[in-house]
């Protein structure tokens, strides 16, 4: 009896997931406090934060893609930088969906997973770095996803011309 239902379980084995992380990393990471250690003594306010964020994704196999968040955040104080963070976080990722659906895993589904990871390191880095922690706050990666996309059509009519 045990022997048919293991037969009966391969042979309706569950389908794969969507999206399968594989690995993740850090690609590249860079901590730049270019005024050091002066600037230190003359803080007396809160730096400035600005981040930006990118994301890319690279086709490496069948169903297999490498996706990257790439962040840089500058500090500054009263016009002067106070530090630069620039990393690089990736993933390995599987994705079992529709060719239809491939762009929007890639640019939202898969950031999304990687993100809590990424803001993980950043605020370690950060910590390491003698700098206060930072906290990201979550991404809508959606709604970049259809910025993105926006982009793209308003460059496409230009390009026609």
């Amino acid at each position: 009896m045990a022997e048919k239902s293991k037969t009966e379980n391969q042979n309706n084995q569950n389908p794969l997931p969507p999206l399968m992380i594989h690995t993740q990393y850090i690609k590249d990471l860079s901590v730049e406090i270019p005024h050091a250690p002066e600037i230190f003594k003359d803080m007396k306010q809160q730096p400035s934060v600005k981040v930006d964020v990118d994301i890319n994704a690279r086709h490496l196999e069948e169903n297999v893609f490498d996706v990257s968040l790439n962040f840089r955040i500058d500090g500054d104080i009263e016009q002067q930088k106070f530090f630069i963070v620039e990393m690089t976080y990736a993933g390995v990722v599987s994705l079992n969906v529709p060719e239809e659906h491939l762009e929007a895993f890639l640019m939202i589904e898969a950031p999304h997973m990687l993100f809590p990871y990424a803001r993980q390191a950043i605020s370690n880095v950060m910590g390491n770095a003698g700098l206060n922690p930072i906290m990201l706050n979550p991404l809508d990666f959606a709604a970049m996803y259809k910025a993105r996309l926006a982009a793209r059509q308003q460059q496409k009519p230009a390009n026609e011309q």
